[in-house]
C-alpha cells in the first residue's frame, strides 16, 4: 500500500466519494449530504457517489462501522475516488485507520471548509484569519497532514537534545498560532476603534446563510459594486458602505462572511475581527433564501451562530430574499406570523425593497428625538448640518433667527450643540 502524504488542503479537480453516518431516526440528512456536495463543488471536486449508514453511535476507530469501511474502499476503487469527505468532524485516528482502509485520502467537513475559504480569501486580514483556523485545526494531525514541514530545520534555540522533527514541527506551528493571533488582535482592535467612529450613525449588519443574497441585496441598497457570485462563501470579507434609506436618513450597512451548518467553532473564533461588524451593530438584516427547501435549518444555523456571538438578542428585520423563485408563498406567511419585523424581497429584481427601507427607517427612528430650536440664521455651518442630518418638519424665520421643528438621532446632537455654541437654544423637546 503506499504511503499517503498531503502536502495541503486542497480537493481541486478531484473525483470524490461523500460519507455521512445517520445517528436519530427523522434526521434529514439529504439536505446536509446536498450541502456537502455543494462545497465540494466550490472547492472544485466533483461527486461521484456516497456512502450512507444508520448506528446508534460514531464508530471510535472507523467513524463508520468497519464492514461498511471495506464497502467504501471498493467504491473507491471502482470509481477512481481521489478523496472521501466525511460530513462530520473526524478525529486523527479514524482520518488514519479510514486511509489505511480506502487507500484514498479522508477529509471532514472542517477541513473542507477551510479550503474554499484558503482559495476564497483576497485580504491580509482575511488570509490571516484563514491560516490561523487552518494551524489550528491541522496541529493535532500533524504526523499525517504536515510532511513538508520535516524540510524546515529547527535552528539554534528551537531543537532540545533528541527532539523529533515532530515535535519541531509542533513548536513551529504553535509560535505561528501565537504570531497570527498577536496580529489578528491587533486588527480587532483596530476594527473597533473604527466602528466606534461611526457613532454619529445608525450602524446594521447583513448576516445570513451563505449564498442567501447578502452581497446582490448590499449593492441595490448602496449602489457599490460587492462581489456576487451563485458559490457559498463568495465574500469573507466585510464591506462597509452607506446608504440612503429615506430623506435624511441615513444607515451604515456591512456585509460579512455567511454562517454554514456545522461552522467550525475555531473558524467562528479566528474570524472575529470581521464579525466584531455584527457585535457593534444597531441592528441586523437577515437574509433568507426563502427559495431553498432547507429555510428553516438555515435559520436555525444562523441564529446558532448569532448566539455564540452574543448578538442574538440584537433587534433584527427578517429579510426574506428570492421570493420570484417561489412557487408557493406560505413560507413568506409562515415568517411574517412568527417574527414581527419581516420583508418579502427580490433583490435581484428589487421587489419589495421600499417596504424593507421604510422597516429600516422604523429602527432609525427609534434612536430619534422631535425637538422646537431657535438658532442664528447667520451660522451657516450649523443650519447645514441641520439639514443634511435630519428631518425638518417645519421651519419659519423671525428677524436673525430660523426656528426649526426636527426629528433628529440622538446621537448627532452633541455635535450639532458643540457647532453651534451660543447661536443655538432648545425651545421644546416633543
Amino acid at each position: 500500500m503506499v504511503e499517503l502524504k498531503r502536502t495541503g488542503l486542497s480537493v481541486k479537480a478531484e473525483r470524490a466519494v461523500l460519507l455521512h453516518t445517520i445517528l436519530h431516526s427523522g434526521y434529514d440528512y439529504e439536505s446536509s449530504l446536498a450541502e456537502l456536495k455543494n462545497l465540494a463543488k466550490t472547492a472544485g471536486a466533483k461527486v461521484s457517489g456516497r456512502i450512507v449508514q444508520k448506528r446508534g453511535s460514531i464508530d471510535p476507530s472507523y467513524y463508520i462501522g468497519k464492514g461498511k469501511a471495506f464497502q467504501l474502499a471498493e467504491l473507491c476503487k471502482d470509481k477512481d475516488i481521489d478523496v472521501v469527505i466525511c460530513d462530520d468532524d473526524l478525529t486523527p485516528a479514524q482520518i488514519r485507520n479510514l486511509e489505511k482502509v480506502v487507500d484514498t485520502k479522508v477529509i471532514d467537513r472542517s477541513e473542507l471548509i477551510l479550503d474554499i475559504f484558503a482559495t476564497r480569501a483576497k485580504t491580509v486580514q482575511a488570509k490571516a484569519q484563514v491560516e490561523l483556523a487552518q494551524l489550528e485545526y491541522t496541529k493535532p494531525r500533524l504526523k499525517r497532514m504536515w510532511t513538508h514541514l520535516s524540510r524546515i530545520e529547527g535552528g539554534i534555540g528551537t531543537r532540545g537534545p533528541g527532539e523529533r522533527q515532530l515535535e519541531v514541527d509542533r513548536r513551529l506551528v504553535s509560535k505561528k498560532i501565537t504570531a497570527l493571533r498577536k496580529k489578528l488582535s491587533q486588527n480587532e482592535k483596530r476594527r473597533e476603534r473604527q466602528v466606534k467612529s461611526r457613532k454619529d450613525y445608525t450602524t446594521a449588519s447583513l448576516v445570513g446563510y451563505t449564498n442567501a443574497g447578502k452581497s446582490t441585496l448590499m449593492n441595490r441598497l448602496t449602489g457599490v459594486n460587492a462581489l456576487v457570485e451563485d458559490k457559498l462563501f463568495a465574500t469573507l470579507d466585510t464591506k462597509t458602505s452607506l446608504c440612503q434609506v429615506g430623506d435624511n436618513k441615513k444607515v451604515i450597512l456591512s456585509d460579512t462572511v455567511g454562517f454554514i451548518k456545522k461552522l467550525p467553532h475555531h473558524l467562528i473564533s479566528s474570524f472575529q475581527a470581521t464579525l466584531e461588524e455584527v457585535r457593534w451593530a444597531d441592528f441586523l438584516l437577515h437574509v433568507i433564501d426563502a427559495s431553498s427547501s432547507d429555510v428553516i435549518e438555515q435559520v436555525k444555523a444562523v441564529n446558532r451562530v448569532l448566539k455564540e456571538l452574543e448578538c442574538d438578542k440584537k433587534p433584527t428585520i427578517m429579510v426574506l430574499n428570492k421570493v420570484d423563485a417561489l412557487e408557493d408563498t406560505a413560507i413568506i406567511t409562515f415568517f411574517q406570523s412568527k417574527y414581527d419585523n419581516s420583508a418579502a424581497i427580490s433583490a435581484l429584481n428589487a421587489k419589495g425593497l421600499e417596504k424593507l427601507k421604510q422597516m429600516m427607517i422604523g429602527f432609525i427612528d427609534k434612536g430619534c428625538v422631535e425637538m422646537k430650536l431657535k438658532c442664528s440664521a447667520g451660522n451657516g455651518k450649523m443650519l447645514a448640518y441641520i439639514y443634511e442630518n435630519s428631518e425638518v418638519l417645519h421651519r419659519s424665520f423671525t428677524n436673525s433667527s430660523v426656528n426649526f421643528h426636527i426629528i433628529i438621532d440622538e446621537r448627532k446632537l452633541s455635535k450639532l450643540y458643540q457647532m453651534a455654541g451660543k447661536d443655538l437654544s432648545v425651545t421644546q423637546i416633543l
